[in-house]
């Protein structure tokens, strides 16, 4: 079958055109094709469907066959995908996923999603990790984030703090993605996200920046617009309304190679 692998600031995706139906065990592909060595190695699978209430469907599995209810960094390769694949003459596109609907704009290269959050966010509660209680805030930008502030973010333990805290009984039974967010000044930050599916760190996370975004805001911490630096070395683009109803999150996505899956 044939695929496309793109990345979004690092976040690579394999995307398959499966507006057809044809591929019945979706877990169980999503695991063969992002497994490295054997398959094409990958964070996410994401399948592109019809949508009775969109012009398109995302579907995305990480890497563990799980299914994820979004993906911002997904939706941004999946609309590069629909543009390089010429599904679409519109640059202004509706896409739906498990989590809502998702406006979408591109302009060569860049991609914009609106993105939202759902419910009230919880900020400045401690939880306990290991042997400390450490303070976190949560929101919920399409799938379960949790943000903690750091000076240190260069040398956060994440590999090991990462599943403590995604784990922990405070977030079940859906578990947690974790954000470490350094606020660099009113107009920049910079965010590291261990990712539920993936199990590890990723070099970006679209719903994890808009989550660090929002709380960053609601503490008082920035101001629209802002940068952010992720893992990647990239930097993503935000532009948000004082009332947050209106959050735009802008970066490139980039087409890394195409050819057919024999797996």
């Amino acid at each position: 079958m044939e695929f496309y692998k793109i990345t979004g600031s690092g976040n690579d995706f394999v995307i398959i055109d499966n507006r057809a139906n044809k591929i019945k065990n979706k877990k169980l592909l999503a695991k063969k094709v992002c497994q490295a060595k054997y398959g094409i190695s990958a964070d996410g699978l994401i399948l592109l469907e019809k949508s009775s209430n969109a012009n398109f469907k995302m579907r995305i599995f990480n890497s563990d066959g799980s299914e994820a209810e979004m993906c911002g960094n997904g939706l941004r390769c999946l609309v590069r995908f629909i543009k390089e694949k010429k599904l679409s003459k519109h640059n202004n596109l509706n896409i739906e996923t498990k989590a809502g609907i998702y406006q979408t704009s591109i302009k060569g290269s860049y991609i914009s999603a609106k993105m939202f959050f759902i419910g009230e966010p919880k900020l400045n509660f401690s939880i306990d990790a290991g042997n400390e209680k450490i303070i976190v805030n949560y929101i919920n930008t399409g799938v379960p984030h949790t943000v903690l502030f750091t000076e240190n973010i260069e040398n956060i333990p994440i590999e090991t703090m990462g599943p403590v805290i995604r784990y922990h009984k405070e977030f079940t039974p859906d578990g947690t993605n974790v954000d470490w967010v350094k606020i660099i000044d009113n107009h920049t930050i910079k965010v590291r996200t261990y990712e539920r599916g993936v199990e590890g760190e990723t070099l970006a996370c679209g719903t994890g920046v808009t989550a660090g975004i929002i709380c960053s805001y609601l503490l008082k911490k920035i101001k629209s617009p802002v940068n952010i630096i992720v893992k990647s070395g990239e930097i993503l683009k935000s532009y948000f309304s004082d009332n947050l109803k209106d959050i735009f999150l802008q970066g490139e996505a980039k087409i890394i190679f195409y050819g057919e899956f024999l797996g």
